[in-house]
């Protein structure tokens, strides 16, 4: 799941499905609880370089911690590459007592529908996160906080909406409450304000707990590395339907990210949103371009993305459209 995200998820559907999946309801509520999963997950991102500071942070210019680099690198993979087969290799040797990296290996587990790993290393983050505050209280109070969002996640995956929610309110309840202790320790650490920001536009675009401009705001002036920030703050607009800006902020990340497929993906679905079609075809096919290092669920969403845009651009009835492109769905 991607509590990182953002459910402002660059992944879900620019291209309503209706009536294509009779679980359609209860997966779109699944697919906001995925892109917080990657990306409150984490949340940070330096530009890819063979020249490591001294100090493994992709957050930080000025006082950086001590992150570990195998984590570092998998971020980076993630989330600058969009290259999650890379990721999943190279958290095999990450440190267990990062709690970064069992973020990161809980939202692949999430992507993978495997529900059991998502427990275990929602579960995991959560504590090592406790035991990292007795040494940074900074950082251990941010990721015990996407502990529990992610376990939040793992609960709506496995439960009914209904029976899910004591759980998702308890543990809201409980990252705020960290994130808050963390901000008495360093309130603009962009790290923190990253996190915070992506989480409160979730919130603020899928339930009404919080303004999404303030949380655009958190994202613009605070949140870092810079190119993470504005991916967030384009899916934010995406989802208020405020399309220019969102745009210039998809733009603005592709500038110091060019190869990350999510980015051409994400730009591609504001295009369609605007009923720009035709234009989207192209970075539909730029995404698609790097399907190999993409979950097999995500290429395939894209892929049937694509080809409902391309029968629109074709004229196709609804009904015919999807009976095309439906099949995507199911590549394996």
């Amino acid at each position: 799941m991607s509590i990182a995200a953002v459910l402002l998820s660059p992944w879900s559907g620019s291209v309503r499905r209706s009536g294509s999946n009779p679980r359609s309801q209860r997966s779109a509520g699944r697919q906001r609880w995925r892109s917080l999963g990657a990306l409150a997950g984490g949340l940070a991102i330096a530009l890819h370089s063979l020249a490591l500071p001294a100090l493994a942070d992709p957050f930080r210019t000025v006082s950086p911690r001590n992150i570990d680099r195998n984590a570092e690198a998998a971020f980076l993979a993630m989330f600058a590459e969009g290259d999650y087969v890379q990721a999943a290799k190279l958290l095999e040797d990450a440190s267990r007592n990062e709690p970064l990296a069992h973020a990161l290996a809980a939202s692949l587990a999430y992507l993978d529908q495997d529900w059991d790993t998502l427990r275990d290393r929602a579960s995991l983050t959560r504590r090592s996160a406790e035991r990292l505050i007795q040494r940074d209280p900074l950082r251990g109070n941010i990721y015990l906080a996407v502990g529990h969002f992610l376990e939040g996640g793992y609960t709506l995956s496995t439960q009914s909406t209904v029976a899910a929610t004591p759980t998702i309110i308890r543990e809201l309840q409980r990252a705020f409450s960290a994130l808050g202790e963390a901000e008495k320790v360093a309130p603009d650490d962009p790290e923190l304000n990253l996190v915070k920001g992506y989480i409160e536009l979730f919130l603020a675009t899928n339930l009404p707990f919080s303004s999404p401009e303030q949380a655009l705001e958190k994202l613009q002036t605070y949140a870092g590395p810079e190119y993470l920030a504005q991916r967030g703050i384009a899916i934010g607009y995406r989802d208020l339907e405020q399309f220019d800006p969102a745009l210039a902020a998809v733009d603005q990340a592709l500038a110091e990210t060019p190869n990350n497929p999510d980015l051409y993906y994400l730009k591609a679905q504001i295009l369609v949103r605007q009923e720009k079609h035709r234009e989207s075809l192209d970075f539909f096919k730029l995404a698609l371009e790097k399907e190999a290092q993409l979950p097999q669920r995500l290429a395939n969403q894209i892929a049937w993305e694509e080809c409902r845009a391309q029968g629109v651009v074709e004229g196709l009835r609804d009904g015919v459209s999807r009976q095309r492109c439906n099949p995507l769905l199911r590549r394996r």
